[in-house]
């Protein structure tokens, strides 16, 4: 009888050795591209098994780089750590990321890359993505042009990984095609050097050029995971929400995707009494507090030849600590201006967005730096203006004096959580709130808008020690409505489950139409500036909101 296994394997090989040889060729004529992917759908329908791979799923998956499996024996096809560009280490730490090549054989994609250079771990080589897809039906070869969903972790642009977050709830209720990827955090990734912006390339925001060619990755090969290049929303969260709202300001990214979700990320770029996105050149040269200066980086890690060779010979666990704040820079190419001056001219990439914040944004940053921070302690009454004062460094003394008299101190017979309450208030009101009205009332005048605020004060806490005041719809506590954290569902009320189900429902629609609307939930009408009504995600069903303003004070912070 004919050995059908030596033949499929054969087949495979020759399939595999032909499709890398395309890619990396120089010559890629409108014949070969019709050979190769016709090739590539004969290896499809021939289903066969690579050596050594039967563990890993049914068809190897035909990349840029080469084959790969991945992990297809749940309910959910999982791609990990897949490189999408080649190691930024020794004379490409920071250069604009560059090709990977091509890897030998066929690419174990079962467990995740490097998360990249932080606090708690991380590593240089760390420019991996992960992809999940809905589970195949039988005998089914590859999804037909799924939606696809990029997300951009949070983290301040310091800590985070895409591994971090789990995409079962949108793959299974939403039935899309989830990337998640690491980029360039902290110094590694963000540094304005006279040396390093001198040579002649892109230059301060390696990180966010690492997002833009995990985007471009996207583009040329999700097909052959099943998704539809021409429907990629990109979205994220607090720095990655940040991350959004740059990218759709760049120019280099145009049509790298059709939508873009902002989450809670107008915490930079959107006003003119925060300091925080600045230009390069002054980056180079000039600190701020918490974020030390490109020169008084090299300097404290011995380099005070201000050389890039020097600084590109200094362990990467040194340039940890060294600024505790991070923002990307105005460069002029990449970030031609802020996003907020991007968004009021027009010279953005025009796609429909959503975007909103969440009612008690900084309580999260409160409860870290007072109760959480060790030697420190919750914020006593007396401490409150000292406080406000560190938070809105930047401000005039008439600006800082206004803020003060609508967000007073607390009296001598306050609670003792007052002053951590109107600290948050003011913090939330100052960095979040106001701002991101400010962007989505920007949008509105050129594209499509959806707005929400998230209301859910029973929200989930994290893990900490008992705190001196309630979290109530802090910082990032949207996310565990999308994602299971580390593979672990939240611990949700029938309500919450709702509500969830509903966010989920949103997210997913509006990365398959542009739309977030479908017959199952309460109907999301688009931001009207002029009505400024959102939706409000309470628990169990969303409603429409007004009065989000006055709420949070927005006549004072846009007076500023």
């Amino acid at each position: 009888m004919r050995n059908t296994n030596h033949v499929s394997r054969a087949t495979a090989r020759l399939c595999a050795w032909i499709a890398a040889s395309f890619i990396q060729g120089r010559r890629r004529t409108s014949f070969a591209v019709g050979f190769v992917f016709g090739l590539a759908a004969l290896c499809a329908a021939m289903s066969w098994e690579m050596p050594g791979a039967q563990a890993a799923g049914r068809l190897a998956i035909v990349t840029e780089s080469g084959p790969l499996k991945g992990i297809v024996t749940g309910p959910i096809d999982e791609y990990l750590g897949i490189p999408y560009a080649a190691p930024p280490v020794g004379a490409l730490r920071w250069m604009p990321p560059q090709p990977f090549g091509r890897w030998n054989g066929v690419f174990n994609a079962t467990q995740f890359g490097n998360d990249c250079t932080q606090p708690a771990d991380g590593d240089e080589d760390c420019l991996f993505l992960n992809i999940y897809t809905p589970r195949l039906k039988k005998n089914a070869d590859k999804h037909d042009g799924l939606a696809v969903m990029v997300w951009i972790h949070g983290g301040g642009l310091v800590n985070g990984a895409g591994r971090d977050f789990d995409p079962t709830p949108l793959i299974e209720g939403g039935g899309v095609i989830v990337v998640t990827f690491n980029y360039r955090l902290g110094l590694l990734g963000f540094l304005a050097h006279p040396a390093l912006d001198d040579e002649g390339h892109l230059a301060g925001n390696y990180g966010l050029m690492d997002q833009q060619f995990a985007l471009a990755w996207v583009q040329r090969n999700i097909a052959a995971f099943g998704g539809d290049p021409e429907r990629v929303t990109v979205f994220g969260e607090s720095a990655g929400g940040l991350s959004v709202y740059s990218q759709l300001a760049s120019p280099l990214v145009a049509g790298l995707f059709q939508q873009a979700i902002a989450q809670s990320g107008a915490y930079a770029g959107f006003d003119d009494y925060l300091d925080r996105m600045r230009p390069i050149a002054a980056a180079e040269t000039i600190s701020t507090p918490g974020v030390a200066s490109g020169v008084a980086v090299a300097n404290a890690v011995n380099c005070t030849s201000q050389t890039a060779a020097c600084l590109r010979a200094v362990p990467p666990a040194m340039f940890i600590g060294l600024s505790r704040a991070i923002f990307p820079f105005i460069d002029g190419t990449l970030l031609p201006q802020a996003p907020g001056t991007a968004f009021a001219s027009g010279s953005f990439n025009q796609v429909p967005v959503m975007t909103g914040t969440n009612h008690d944004e900084y309580r999260y940053f409160v409860a870290q730096n007072y109760d959480l921070n060790k030697g420190v302690g919750p914020l006593m009454n007396p401490d409150y203006t000292s406080a406000i004062d560190t938070v809105f460094w930047s401000l005039t003394a008439a600006n800082l004096a206004a803020v003060l008299a609508d967000y007073p101190p607390p009296g001598s017979s306050s609670p003792a959580d007052a002053a951590s309450l109107e600290l948050g208030a003011a913090g939330t009101d100052g960095t979040f709130a106001c701002t991101a009205r400010r962007a989505m009332q920007a949008l509105a005048q050129y594209v499509t808008v959806h707005a929400y605020e998230f209301n859910d004060e029973n929200a989930p806490s994290p893990a900490f020690p008992p705190l001196s005041f309630p979290l109530g719809a802090f910082h990032s506590a949207d996310v565990q409505y999308l994602f299971n954290r580390n593979g672990n569902p939240a611990p949700f009320t029938f309500a919450q489950q709702q509500l969830s189900q509903a966010m989920i429902s949103y997210w997913t629609q509006f990365a398959k139409t542009g739309d977030p609307n479908s017959p199952g939930q309460p109907a999301w009408a688009p931001y009207d500036p002029a009505t400024d009504q959102r939706q409000s995600f309470l628990p169990p069903t969303p409603v429409v909101e007004s009065g989000f303003a006055a709420d949070h004070d927005c006549d004072l912070w846009d007076s500023f």
